[in-house]
């Protein structure tokens, strides 16, 4: 049977695909506090967890970039509407490079929990972890809302997670300068930070979507950055 409005039938599948946005962000928030959680507590079942969990994670975002380009094909939306897919694809695609880091930490988790623990650092991981994956629900919530004072607001502080890495970086080197023993554990926690900062960058990249969809345009001025030291690592898949 023939749709009876055509912006009506887009309007529904992109209901159903913007959902599968949400739970794969709710998958990857989820997998980043477990993941430093089982650092934290040397929890290698759920370090496990977390790695066994990133297939969901990527199924959902190839369903997702299935589905917008069906949604391209089929529907053939108008200058707004193909603002609101690119978005979508480019939103689930920057969760699913944050996924791959919150499996990187836990692979990482499982390393150090055969190692002597650093005092304090865990925690400030901890930290991040959380203050990381409570800038990704905001910009998420503000892609739903479309609210652009919001996503601005997210991109202004991407540089507070740059400042904690620094400081747990400072920190690293003070344990490395005081006993070499330390120098393999604290390279592993220096990956891991720069992970997490990583994947404030991508919730970075989502708040610019967000503006992108209302403007036409992403942000063409350079993002407010604090980290010191250069992004020598990389996702490992």
């Amino acid at each position: 049977m023939k749709e009876p409005h055509i912006h009506t039938a887009f309007d529904r599948d992109l209901e159903a695909v913007q959902a599968h946005v949400l739970r794969m962000g709710g998958l990857v928030e989820q997998a980043l506090l477990d993941a430093a959680e089982a650092l934290e507590k040397r929890d290698e079942a759920l370090a496990q967890k977390v790695r066994s969990g990133d297939a969901a994670i990527d199924a959902l975002e190839m369903q997702i970039q299935s589905e917008c380009a069906r949604l391209l094909a089929l529907r053939a939306p108008t200058a707004g509407d193909l603002r609101v897919v690119l978005s979508v694809m480019r939103i689930a695609a920057a969760l699913e490079r944050a996924g791959d880091y919150a499996k990187n930490l836990a692979k990482r988790a499982l390393v150090l929990s055969n190692m002597a623990p650093l005092d304090g650092t865990t925690a400030t991981v901890q930290r991040m972890a959380r203050t990381v994956v409570l800038r990704l629900k905001e910009a998420l919530d503000a892609y739903i809302a479309q609210d652009v004072a919001v996503a601005a607001d997210i991109r202004d502080r991407d540089r507070e997670v740059d400042q904690m890495y620094n400081s747990l970086f400072r920190e690293l080197l003070t344990h490395m300068m005081e006993d070499p023993r330390n120098i393999s554990a604290a390279m592993h926690l220096h990956f891991i930070a720069k992970n997490i900062e990583r994947v404030g960058d991508h919730a970075t990249a989502i708040a610019e979507q967000v503006i992108y969809l209302a403007t036409g345009t992403v942000p063409g001025d350079e993002r407010p950055k604090a980290d010191i030291v250069p992004d020598v690592s990389a996702a490992e898949g």
